[in-house]
């Protein structure tokens, strides 16, 4: 069986991806994929974890872990899809001494030896630091911001030693890590959620193209959908074509504008951070193990 874990990170999707795999159920049994309703396994979960201690799990808890996962699947499963925004940390631990989620890579064999025998990938939406503190600061809304950094600067917070120490865990036990920048999601959904449910290259799925009909305006939105429906693309790089187009005449020039209401958070700063996210990504591409999904 595959394993497939989606770690967030905060502010990422909102959970559309498994929500969207939810909808899409005949699509998800022809694959032999199923993603569990959040509440038939969080819970399972989290108890295994703290009783195995890392260890992996014996073929009785396994058992249990497999009969909680997959309550509800319409058919024979060989792929599960798990996703939680605070798999990697709650939203007041994703900073710390060692700079962002500083247990990230501490979580990844523990999750991995829930079903030890099995094939696991781990999947990860990153996004520009300055915009993740804007949403880690909205999580806390009673924490000093200053507290919230833990004495970084907010340029040294950076996704790539995060991502390397993640590479080498998921190494250790045969994992696949698989990465994506959210800034690119409107373009890319509809092949993250295939990577990540296991379906097939080819036909449509419902809601795979509504994070970008949110950027547009309505006529584009109304057009994208009249243009697929009379041009069914069939590969990811047909769809791209098409989103970049339709994007590029009908976006909202509001929504593709983020704003960063820090202290102290000036545009030569959010450039800088945006800078050193860009060489970042550039390193972690180059690591072993690690899926880059870009545009």
């Amino acid at each position: 069986m595959d394993l497939v874990f989606h770690l967030g990170a905060h502010a990422t999707d909102d959970e559309r991806l498994v929500r969207t795999l939810a909808t899409n159920p005949e699509a998800m049994t022809a694959a032999q994929s199923h993603a569990p309703a959040p509440a038939a396994y969080r819970m399972a979960l989290r108890d295994a974890l703290i009783g195995l201690k890392g260890q992996p799990a014996d073929a009785a808890t396994q058992d249990r872990l497999r009969t909680a996962c997959l309550r509800g699947a319409r058919g024979p499963v060989e792929r599960l899809v798990f996703s939680y925004e605070n798999f990697l940390a709650l939203p007041e631990r994703a900073i710390g001494a060692s700079g962002l989620y500083p247990a990230a890579a501490d979580k990844l064999v523990p999750l991995a030896n829930l079903f030890p025998q099995d094939r696991t990938e781990f999947h990860l939406g990153l996004l520009d630091p300055a915009l993740l503190l804007v949403a880690l600061a909205a999580r806390q809304p009673g924490r000093d911001f200053s507290e919230l950094l833990c004495g970084h600067a907010p340029e040294d917070l950076r996704w790539g030693p995060v991502v390397a120490r993640m590479a080498e865990a998921a190494g250790r036990v045969g994992a696949k890590l698989v990465l994506w920048c959210n800034e690119d999601l409107p373009l890319l959904f509809p092949e993250v959620l295939r990577r990540m449910g296991g379906l097939p290259e080819a036909g449509a799925l419902m809601g795979e193209y509504g994070l970008a009909e949110a950027l547009m305006q309505p006529e584009g939105a109304r057009r994208l959908r009249a243009y697929l429906a009379s041009h069914p693309p069939q590969t990811a790089e047909q769809r791209r074509k098409v989103l970049i187009a339709f994007l590029e005449k009908f976006a909202r020039p509001e929504a593709l504008v983020a704003d960063v209401p820090l202290p102290g958070f000036t545009a030569d700063l959010v450039a800088e951070i945006a800078a050193r996210y860009a060489a970042d990504l550039a390193d972690m591409a180059r690591l072993p193990g690690v899926t880059l999904i870009t545009p």
